[in-house]
């Protein structure tokens, strides 16, 4: 820990000491790099994750990251995961049963989910790997959210911001590719004006491929439709539609550890797994039963009124509800049994029938206050969620890890099936909010804000076998808050600093045992300091940080009697961040992010009295470092991209016992723009590197990345 503090010291030091430099030959130098002024992105630009308040980036005292639809093309980024995973000090992995799971900041769920500015309850539930056509921008704002997106956001938030339409022109783009494996992705986008106080904008995707697993075949669809409407200077309301499925037809769960001994060519990617491996002879089998499927289909609705009262007032209302049925089957566990020799398999049938709604509405006020600026918001957010699922767990067959006889998914009958729950639930949520930004001097901003969240859980859970039925309650009225400060040590170089509160369940809302609702939410705190500085003429944009989260009262069993579970654990993360876009000529552009933490459990006891304190949470790298560079030379129409992405080591459980391997991987591309659009030759994972980025549901199941691939696109705008 003293080495990662001594970081962070000369991370800061470095910071200010670069920045105070870079000004001094701003202010000296006009001329641009070779004639041409070539500008980072700004600061300047408005992300709706930070808030209700408008401040911009520079203005924000937190780590905020946005990743527009330029970004998803330039490197390829096809996927939500994929974009997530491209975001600095973000790690997300492809779990069937929890779509989009995210590690960030030490922690792992611990993050919320936007729609369109709009909190997902049960975000982890409701996420899906959505193709990143769909959206103009991912915004992602780190350490404690709760404030502005409601419980659960210790970690941070994400934002999907889908495309949305704009009076100012008609534009639009089609866009085709084919790849590796039987992949490939349609789509187009288009906006059009409907006279000078309307507009409407409707985009489509469409995606198919058959797995780089055997028989892991699967397609999606998604179409969005918005209106805008302005019919004066004060009105203007945006309605819109989003809807999105998928199919598997046989997901990939994952791939299992076996005995050495057993193994044909093993390999180095897991350590400390008890004289288990990964066998590469495995890479590509599938160990589902041969009628497995994941299905799901959701719609959004949408309306936003924003109505200027007068210059310094204006009120917004949302709404929104969102439907979705999803549905899984197959055999989705699975692990080596040193006895036979084979693998003991699980089943499970799920299904989720879920509606939200949402009403949130807030009067924002932007005016002065003592002879200063000040940024006022006052806001009221009522939303219910109805949610009933179906829950069967049993056993399948196990097969021979060589030469699996998959079998089919068994009927649904007592004998088949140990668990059998049909469980519904009910969640209301009301919450009342406060945001201010007051200009105390011109040059320091003080930012604070608070959420009281008033939140009521029915739940009702029917044994299908018995008959019996066990119906539950419990209230819960969580306070976050936080204050900050953004100190203008120079035009273009801002100091922040951020203390929150978050509050987080201590399991989902939804799918919460009797037991674990009794206990209350718990709680987290997080330190943050850090600059934001734009340099060399505005050629290099940076962000650097130093954070310390800490979660209080997670489960954690009783010292003097291990068979009793009470609420007394806490875990910690202590961390550097380093955001860097620098376009070092007009030519050659550089991404750079990198993330260093130290995360562990402080206090934690399991089952049998197993002290886990000073252990790593399952699936949090400690290092993370993307990297991305495009060169786009004036003599040739072409655009060349590199990407590195870099995930340090991972455990797959509490127990720390199942270490998987650091990895860096490496993409590239060529793109060629023709008169007919632009035509771009793309490589992923070019060294064909075995790796494994997320753990499954047991300690002895990883999933495997995707192998080395080729895809060749056309995209064309107009």
């Amino acid at each position: 820990m003293k080495s990662l503090l001594l970081a962070t010291s000369a991370l800061i030091g470095a910071g200010l000491s670069v920045a105070a430099h870079a000004e001094i030959l701003d202010d000296a130098q006009t001329s641009a790099v070779d004639g041409v002024l070539v500008t980072a992105r700004p600061f300047n630009t408005t992300a709706q994750v930070t808030g209700r308040l408008g401040l911009t980036e520079r203005e924000t005292p937190a780590t905020v990251d946005v990743l527009t639809q330029e970004d998803f093309q330039t490197q390829g980024l096809r996927t939500a995961i994929e974009a997530m995973n491209a975001a600095p000090g973000v790690a997300s992995g492809n779990l069937p049963g929890s779509v989009g799971s995210v590690s960030m900041r030490g922690f792992h769920r611990a993050v919320n989910y936007l729609y369109d500015g709009v909190r997902m309850a049960n975000s982890d539930v409701a996420v899906r790997n959505w193709d990143a056509w769909a959206f103009e921008r991912i915004e992602v704002i780190k350490g404690p959210a709760s404030v502005t997106s409601g419980e659960g956001a210790l970690a941070g938030a994400i934002n999907f911001v889908p495309r949305r339409p704009t009076l100012e022109k008609r534009f639009g783009e089609v866009f085709a590719s084919a790849g590796s494996r039987g992949a490939y992705r349609l789509a187009g986008d288009l906006n059009a004006p409907l006279g000078d106080k309307a507009a409407v904008r409707g985009d489509v995707v469409y995606s198919r491929a058959d797995g780089w697993v055997e028989d892991t075949e699967s397609r999606a669809f998604g179409a969005n439709l918005a209106v805008l409407l302005r019919p004066n200077e004060r009105l203007s309301v945006t309605m819109s539609a989003d809807y999105y499925e998928d199919r598997f037809s046989g997901p990939y769960y994952g791939t299992p550890l076996v005995a050495a001994s057993a193994a044909r060519e093993p390999s180095g990617l897991v350590s400390g797994s008890a004289g288990l491996v990964l066998d590469k002879t495995l890479r590509f089998r599938n160990y589902d039963v041969e009628d497995s499927l994941m299905n799901s289909q959701s719609l959004w609705l949408r309306a936003r009124a924003d109505y200027r009262l007068n210059d310094r007032w204006t009120l917004v209302s949302d709404t929104s509800w969102y439907d979705s049925d999803r549905l899984w089957r197959g055999s989705d566990d699975y692990s080596f049994n040193r006895t036979t020799g084979r693998l003991d398999r699980a089943t499970s049938l799920i299904s989720h029938d879920h509606q939200i709604w949402n009403q949130r509405v807030h009067a924002a006020y932007d005016g002065t206050q003592m002879g200063r600026r000040n940024r006022f918001t006052l806001g009221v957010e009522i939303s219910g969620t109805d949610f009933f699922t179906v829950r069967r767990f049993g056993t399948a067959p196990s097969v021979d890890p060589f030469a699996p006889v998959r079998g089919r998914f068994p009927t649904d009958t007592a004998a088949n099936f140990t668990t059998r729950q049909n469980a519904w639930a009910d969640v209301t949520s009301k919450a009342v909010f406060v945001e201010d930004a007051y200009n105390l001097t011109p040059r320091l901003l003080l930012v604070a804000g608070a959420r009281l969240d008033d939140i009521a859980l029915d739940r009702r859970v029917l044994n299908a076998t018995s008959g019996v039925v066990s119906t539950y309650a419990q209230d819960y009225a969580p306070v976050s808050w936080r204050v900050g400060t953004v100190y203008d040590l120079r035009p273009k170089t801002q100091l922040y600093a951020q203390y929150s509160r978050a509050a987080t369940p201590i399991s989902g809302l939804l799918f919460m045992s009797a037991a674990n609702a009794a206990f209350d939410i718990s709680m987290g705190r997080s330190y943050e300091a850090g600059i934001k500085t734009l340099l060399l003429n505005d050629r290099m944009q940076l962000t650097a940080s130093v954070f310390d989260i800490r979660q209080d009262d997670i489960l954690t069993r009783d010292p003097a009697n291990p068979v009793l579970t009470v609420q007394g654990g806490s875990q910690t993360s202590k961390g550097v961040e380093l955001a860097l876009d620098w376009s070092l000529t007009q030519e050659l552009r550089l991404e750079l992010g990198a993330t260093a933490l130290d995360a562990k459990f402080d206090k934690l006891i399991e089952a049998g009295g197993v002290d886990r304190s000073g252990n790593r949470p399952p699936n949090v790298p400690e290092r993370l470092i993307d990297l991305a560079v495009t060169y786009t030379p004036q003599a040739l129409p072409l655009t060349l991209t590199g990407a590195v992405r870099h995930n340090g080591d991972f455990f797959t459980g509490n127990a720390n016992t199942t270490k998987v391997a650091a990895f860096t991987v490496f993409d590239a591309s060529i793109g060629w723009r023709a008169p007919f659009g632009t035509l771009t030759l793309r490589g992923r994972n070019l060294a064909n590197k075995l790796y494994a980025d997320w753990s499954g549901y047991s300690s002895y199941l990883v999933f495997l990345g995707e192998p080395r691939s080729v895809e060749l696109s056309l995209s064309r705008k107009f």
